[in-house]
């Protein structure tokens, strides 16, 4: 009888890789719904950039893959699917409300702290394992994902006063 060898860091690593691919892919499909959903046009500018910019980190996973020798797939991550949901729930049970554009920072960031921790742990995996490659890769990725967090606190702020002041 056979015995399988126990997985390794290796198979983690790529493991996670396809959860980040397929949460890239299913962040796509969101963002032009909360660009639309937003009021604000700030709001809606910086889903609309970052967009493009998860149109690149979808290239950049696929760089890794190909950088580590396996093909670019992804695994259906729940928590993304999650995460998702949640906003969409926040798009429809406050579509008329002045807290939406609060609502959908907090499900923003949401989304890209679940990212930063991904990109953070597979970068240093990557570093651990020898892909130095990789490790720039999903480090110039992480990079991005933390600035994108920065300026939706940035945009926080406004929509947040503008919910408070509506309401009162």
């Amino acid at each position: 009888m056979a015995t399988t060898a126990p997985k390794v860091l290796d198979d983690m690593f790529h493991d996670m890789l396809k959860d980040v691919y397929y949460a890239e892919k299913q962040i796509l499909k969101a963002l032009p719904k909360m660009a639309k959903a937003a009021k604000s046009p700030e709001l809606k500018k910086a889903f609309e950039t970052h967009r493009t910019e998860t149109e690149n980190h979808v290239e950049r996973l696929s760089d890794v893959f190909e950088a580590i020798g396996k093909a670019p797939r992804g695994k259906t991550c729940d928590a993304i699917l999650g995460i998702l949901e949640e906003g969409k729930a926040v798009m429809e049970d406050y579509a008329d409300s002045p807290a939406l554009d609060a609502g959908l920072v907090a499900s923003a960031q949401a989304v890209e702290h679940y990212e930063m921790t991904r990109y953070g742990t597979l970068k240093s995996w990557a570093k651990q394992l020898g892909h130095k490659e990789a490790a720039a890769l999903l480090d110039a990725t992480l990079a991005e994902e933390a600035k994108t967090d920065k300026l939706l606190t940035q945009l926080g702020e406004p929509a947040n006063s503008a919910a408070v002041a509506k309401a009162a």
